[in-house]
């Protein structure tokens, strides 16, 4: 009894040992300001909305609602709930969070039990079991076994932290992926609104041709205007025809991105946008120390730094010995009928310390893995912290660039459309050539798809912005 006193004392003592280093998160450069562009003030959200500053566990928000897009909002409510990217990543958080479950049970001791029964026949010839030799009997038997090792030196606490700073991880997964799939939604959403704007554009393009066409054929019936003003518009009619049923091509595709986004099959699914004039929001970006807490997948590898430190702290505690503790018992007969009697009883308890002495470096290299494997998600966590920083430096400089651009562009459409109808003017009263109306009804049209697309690029930019920014958005 001396003995197992002094077990449960040193298990008890050695119970408080912690091995292994201390977690400290990372250190990483963070700067005070945003270079391409400053601050929104947060009186420029629209109406109902406040500009976040949570932790990456936080609801986001629907943020895509500042786009003020029924259609998009639609599109978007289903995203979460069909998407078979997320719901994959829904099923691995699942099962991250097994596992650290299975972790936690280690804390426990096990206890099984069992019973037998079985009928044997001993040998004749076999010296000293002169009592059952040449008989056959019955053995009954019912017992309970348990066993437990204390964590002594921490090595199930090292395997709880690190499965579960891996389960956080996985939850921090899950937010990035929900907020790339609805980001991606947003970007095939307003490439298909571009491209149905370009196509309202030609097929407004091509009624205008057709109205030049017509001139020129009246006047060329009447012997004012040359075969080749005819030909020259009946070729600008047919390269802007041919460009319209080209535009189908990319309509089909991007509908089909979003049919399977939103988990339905692109085969019946179909989508047609009023292709009118978007004009994306304002986006406050807050300080760049928010990024930290915003972005879910700087989140998740500040969680696998974490979940690396705890291996250490596992590949450490292997130098120490293992206390088992086991004890068993319950009873056993040849026959029922004595079977519960208190002679049938049986026991047995008794500890085990087990260390290893000589394993041929597998711990010390064991160890000298686990701390390269930490130095690596440090690099990995800081690398994710720079990329942030870049993604939300190119949505800034890109939203303030393509504010300027589309500016301009506005100007040279008004320009280009002014010179057209000059151009037009002239050639009734016979002062040009059809090639200069040609000229102007080209550089009319190319101004007008670009200044479509630089609205496209915009709403493409400020969806980024916003992804980059680790979702802005909370309702309010």
């Amino acid at each position: 009894m001396r003995i197992y006193s002094g077990l449960i004392i040193l298990t008890v003592a050695l119970a408080g040992c912690v091995t292994g280093p201390r977690y400290v998160k990372p250190t990483v450069s963070v700067p005070s300001a945003y270079k391409d562009g400053p601050s929104v003030p947060t009186a420029t959200v629209p109406q109902g909305w406040t500009a976040a500053t949570p932790d990456d566990a936080q609801d986001r928000g629907a943020w895509w609602e500042v786009f003020a897009n029924p259609q998009l909002n639609e599109l978007e409510s289903r995203v979460s709930v069909s998407n078979q990217t997320i719901r994959k990543a829904v099923a691995t958080l699942q099962q991250a969070r097994a596992t650290a479950g299975i972790a936690r049970s280690s804390y426990f001791p096990t206890v099984t039990v069992g019973a037998s029964q079985q009928r044997f026949h001993t040998s004749q010839n076999v010296i000293g079991r002169q009592q059952l030799a040449g008989k056959t009997v019955s053995d009954y038997g019912i017992g309970l076994n348990a066993s437990w090792e204390p964590d002594l030196f921490d090595k199930v606490g090292h395997a709880v932290d690190a499965a579960t700073a891996r389960a956080q991880a996985s939850e921090a997964d899950l937010a990035s992926v929900e907020l790339s799939m609805h980001a991606e939604l947003a970007l095939d959403y307003f490439d298909l609104h571009e491209s149905d704007a370009e196509v309202a554009l030609l097929k407004k393009t091509v009624a205008a041709y057709q109205d030049a066409l017509n001139l020129v054929q009246q006047r060329f019936d009447v012997g004012i205007a040359s075969d080749f003003d005819l030909a020259q518009a009946q070729t600008q009619l047919q390269t802007t025809q041919s460009q319209l049923i080209d535009l189908n091509v990319r309509h089909a595709q991007l509908e089909h991105a979003i049919a399977t986004l939103i988990g339905e099959p692109a085969s019946s699914f179909s989508l047609t946008t009023d292709g009118s004039q978007l004009a994306p929001p304002a986006i406050p970006t807050g300080v760049p120390s928010q990024l930290l807490e915003r972005r879910p997948d700087v989140a998740a590898a500040e969680r696998r730094v974490a979940a690396a430190n705890a291996d250490v702290g596992g590949a450490t505690a292997a130098f120490f010995p293992d206390l088992m503790l086991a004890a068993s018992g319950g009873v056993e007969s040849s026959n029922l009928g004595n079977w519960l009697s208190l002679p049938s009883r049986f026991w047995a308890i008794g500890p085990a310390i087990v260390g290893t002495i000589f394993d041929g470096g597998r711990r010390k290299q064991g160890l000298a893995s686990a701390n390269a494997a930490f130095d690596s998600t440090v690099a990995d966590y800081r690398q994710v912290v720079l990329a942030s920083f870049q993604e939300v430096e190119d949505n800034l400089a890109a939203t303030q660039t393509l504010i300027a651009e589309a500016s301009a562009q506005d100007l040279a459409v008004q320009s280009s459309q002014h010179a057209l109808d000059v151009a037009l003017s002239r050639y009734k009263a016979g002062a040009v050539s059809y090639l200069d109306v040609v000229t102007a009804q080209s550089t009319a049209l190319a101004n007008e798809r670009v200044a479509t697309e630089i609205a496209q690029r915009r709403s493409d930019a400020s969806v980024l912005l916003i992804k980059a920014l680790g979702g802005l958005w909370s309702a309010g």
